[in-house]
């Protein structure tokens, strides 16, 4: 497993923020990373090309998605998922846990896996570890997720007991299906928002000695103060030497504060989502750009982005195209949009670096947040 080795460069003299560099077959990831996630092979709105630009390193896929269209056997035949979307760096596909949350109403679990039905055609479609493992192993990526029970949030502390057992024994069946070295499993720790199921889970993952690690469960409704409790008690019970990566948590706030607690990797839509909506992220605020002031205003969106977009385009140009409904106005807010989380995790890697962390980003650190 040495083509997955990650290795920590500096550590901050005060939280457990860490800068490491994770090894994969595509290349290595500069930690931490918000890394954009692209569904169906594709960032939405965005060519690999244009991705590239952005400064982002790895890109996520989801199986449960590929499987449906057009299939791992069509994917598997083009040459893998980088080959077929045409991105040459890292990649990692999510197991279609994730599916077991957001289609609670078109799916039923057993302990043999989970059944959906297709909102495309209506087929039933039996997801269970093995065969969650062989789909990814088809699809290719770098970086592979055990097959999870993702329970609801709320949820009473049976129901979220249960499914974080069941996790741990898909898990194991999860390793038992994988055969391909080149490929890294990672275990996702459930266990809702008890500490004491968390913990529990942490210790009992990290005693399998896998690649990677990731905290799931903690972008499906709850509050950011339960999603900060949920990461700091869990984070530190991982082992030092493997990465960590915090499921679907994009925000600044949400990161600043996770990576304070050990984080390494983050995933989520809203870069692009938000681009489709007329949307920019500008340095931790959100700017509707389609608004009546922008009209006339022939600046760039950020003068400090070094972005395609910034460096091309007015916000006046930007709200014309939104305006007009012009195809044009999504794929310029989406580079812009994915630079603008990439450079702030690639500033939060400087500044830890130069053990500058918390001096750096204490403002987002200080926020009081009620964790009780």
């Amino acid at each position: 497993m040495k083509q997955f080795e990650y290795r920590c460069e500096a550590r901050c003299s005060h939280t457990l923020a860490r800068a490491g560099i994770f090894q994969t077959p595509h290349g290595p990831v500069e930690t931490p990373r918000f890394m954009p996630v692209g569904t169906l092979a594709n960032v939405k709105t965005v060519t690999p090309a244009q991705l590239e630009t952005t400064g982002a390193q790895m890109v996520l896929a989801n199986t449960y998605h590929l499987h449906l269209q057009p299939g791992e056997a069509i994917v598997a035949a083009a040459g893998g998922v980088h080959r077929f979307m045409g991105w040459n760096g890292p990649m990692l596909t999510d197991s279609g846990g994730f599916q077991v949350f957001s289609l609670s109403q078109m799916r039923t679990i057993s302990e043999d896996g989970v059944t959906f039905k297709s909102p495309k055609d209506g087929r039933i479609i039996h997801l269970t570890p093995e065969a969650s493992i062989h789909i990814q192993n088809q699809l290719g990526a770098d970086v592979i997720m055990a097959f999870d029970e993702c329970p609801p949030y709320p949820a009473s502390r049976e129901a979220v007991e249960v499914a974080t057992d069941r996790t741990y024994r898909w898990l194991k069946r999860c390793i038992e299906a994988h055969h391909r070295p080149d490929q890294a499993l990672f275990g996702i720790v459930q266990g809702g928002v008890y500490p004491d199921l968390r913990q529990a889970a942490a210790e009992a993952l990290a005693a399998l000695d896998l690649p990677g690690y990731a905290v799931g469960g903690v972008s499906v409704g709850e509050p950011p103060e339960l999603i900060e409790k949920i990461v700091r008690a869990t984070t530190p019970l991982l082992p030092q030497h493997k990465p960590r990566y915090l499921m679907g948590v994009g925000t600044y706030r949400e990161m600043v504060r996770s990576i304070a607690a050990g984080i390494d990797l983050f995933d989520c839509v809203i870069p692009t989502r938000l681009a489709r909506h007329g949307t920019a992220l500008v340095r931790g605020d959100r700017w509707n750009v389609k608004n009546a002031r922008f009209r006339e205003d022939f600046a760039p969106i950020d003068e400090d982005c070094p972005c395609y977009t910034c460096q091309t385009f007015s916000r006046a140009y930007l709200c014309h195209l939104i305006h007009a409904r012009e195809m044009l106005a999504y794929t310029l807010l989406s580079i812009h949009n994915i630079t603008e989380l990439v450079r702030f995790t690639q500033r939060i890697r400087a500044a830890i670096l130069s053990d500058r962390f918390v001096e750096t980003f204490g403002e987002w650190l200080q926020e009081p947040v009620a964790i009780e």
